[in-house]
Order: structure tokens, then sequence, then C-alpha cells
């Protein structure tokens, strides 16, 4: 199967993320290889929908998450799809195939408790000598205090401080740009990290970096996050990804306006902001269920 007309478009047309790009390439090519194994199909106008039907059927009998095997098909629908539109291709073997469904799950969150725990173990940012250190420091008050996705994260540069209106431009999904806010504690760190920064001799523009003075990357970033969160919480999942989450549902449980979390978070609809009340929602049961006489729990009386 050629997909590499495909990627460009979706790095260069649509302006997608590297990881989102890096995904769907991912997805094709496994796609790719299940027709030439299975059927000994290499062009992608050989494929059928019988195809595609027994490919979903294989990954849902490996025990893949519906979540997973309904983005493995949408990248084949987009591929199609743009095929189509190319004039390479005149049937669609993915047309009419019906998307898994998945039921709505709660966003993983990290305890304030252990957040707390997290923040208490670095250093005073005024008193830390460490550029490197207080960089761990800086990367995840970022997630957690802007609510960055991790690609934003990578994608910070210098100048998209404004530290005179405390204030960040983030670029998130298709290069959306939007200003994020941020308190004094950050402004803290930022402030020493830039001055440790002039005396580490750092001459690239993103204002994160490796120990080797290079961009960081999706795995670097991940393992740091997943290391520092494994020391302080039992929350299984400990990812960039759930800092953010923790950052939404700590707002709203605050009762932050939800139009002022969406636009915060870059979400490009209320939809995927209101995730976040079910969470709270959640919460509040529990309170109720424990502390309600008629609650179902048991009460001290």
């Amino acid at each position: 199967m050629e997909i590499r007309q495909f990627i460009a478009h979706l790095a260069h047309q649509r302006r997608l993320s590297e990881h989102t790009v890096s995904a769907y390439e991912g997805d094709l090519q496994g796609f790719a290889r299940y027709c030439e194994t299975a059927y000994d199909v290499s062009s992608a106008a050989e494929v059928n929908r019988g195809m595609v039907k027994s490919w979903l059927a294989e990954l849902h009998g490996e025990g893949m998450a519906a979540t997973s095997i309904r983005r493995k098909l949408s990248a084949l629908k987009a591929y199609y799809l743009f095929r189509q539109m190319q004039g390479q291709q005149e049937h669609n073997p993915t047309k009419r195939i019906p998307t898994p469904r998945i039921g709505k799950r709660l966003a993983a969150t990290i305890p304030r408790a252990d957040l707390q725990r997290l923040f208490q173990t670095f250093p005073d940012p005024t008193k830390n000598e460490d550029y490197f250190l207080l960089q761990d420091h800086l990367m995840l008050s970022l997630l957690y205090q802007a609510g960055l996705r991790r690609a934003e994260l990578i994608g910070i540069r210098v100048s998209d401080l404004n530290r005179e209106k405390g204030a960040l431009l983030v670029r998130g999904k298709g290069n959306k740009e939007r200003i994020v806010p941020y308190g004094p504690g950050l402004a803290e760190l930022l402030d020493r990290a830039l001055f440790l920064r002039s005396g580490a001799k750092i001459e690239i523009p993103q204002l994160l970096v490796t120990e080797k003075g290079k961009p960081l990357y999706p795995k670097y970033v991940y393992n740091k996050v997943t290391r520092y969160l494994g020391g302080v919480t039992r929350e299984a999942k400990k990812s960039p990804h759930v800092l953010r989450h923790s950052f939404a549902t700590h707002l709203t449980e605050a009762g932050a306006d939800l139009n002022a979390v969406k636009d915060l978070l870059g979400h490009a609809s209320l939809a995927a902001t209101q995730l976040y009340t079910h969470n709270n929602l959640e919460r509040l049961r529990e309170v109720y269920r424990k502390s309600h006489p008629e609650g179902g729990g048991e009460t001290k009386g």
C-alpha cells in the first residue's frame, strides 16, 4: 500500500501533530502487513470490505481495546476517502463499516494530595542550581498547572512566554493557538529556568531540552513523568496526559466555568470538556453514598 502521499497530506495540509501523523502511519502500515500476510494483497486498490472486516475481527480477537480499534478504523477510513478525492480509488472498502462503540470512561486523575507530595520533592526554585532538576520541576508544573498536551509541552519556545502578563502561547492540535495564563508559582519556575538556561549555553529556541541540549521528544517526557508519579501515587495510570486530566478535573471540582476550562484545554467543542463533569458526578455520588443516611453506606449516628 502506498501511504506516503496521504501521510504528507496529514502533516502539511491538515497540519496534524507529529504524534498523530505517526499514529496514522503506524495503523496503516499494520493494516498493509495484515493484507499481505493474510491475502497476499499489497495494493490499496485490491482491498475489499471483507478484508477490512476480517482485520477488525482479528484485532478484537487479540483483545485490543475498542478505543484502539476505533482509531485504527478511523485512520483507514480517512486514507480511503483521501484516495477517492485524489481519483486513485473508485470503491471505498471501509464504507458502511460501523465504528466500534465505546462506553464513556472517566478521565484518570492524580489525587491532589499525591500531586502536593510530588511538587514538595523538589527544592526551592530560587535556590536550585541544578538546571535539569529544575527543568523536571518545570515540565511537571506545565503539564499540571497549564494543562498542556505532551506535544504542546515539547513545542514551547522561549519566545512563547509573555512574562509581563503571565501568559503562555500554546500551539495545539491542527496548529491552533491559544493563550494560557499561569500563576506566581509557575512564573517563579520559569524565571529561574531562564536564568539558569543563560549560563547553560542552550542555543535552540525550545524552552525545554534534553541533557544533550536537543529538543525534547515524546518518550523522554513520558519516561520522566511516569518515574516521578511512580514515586508518589498508587494510581494505575501515570502519564503526561493524566496530569492534563488532573488539571481539568481539579478546576471543575473547584467550580470553574466549563467554557473557560474548554478554552484553557484548547478543546474544539464543549462535549469533550464535559467529560470532567462526569468525574465530579462520580466523586459527589461517592460522598453521598458514604455520608447520607439513605445513601447506602455506613454513617455515624
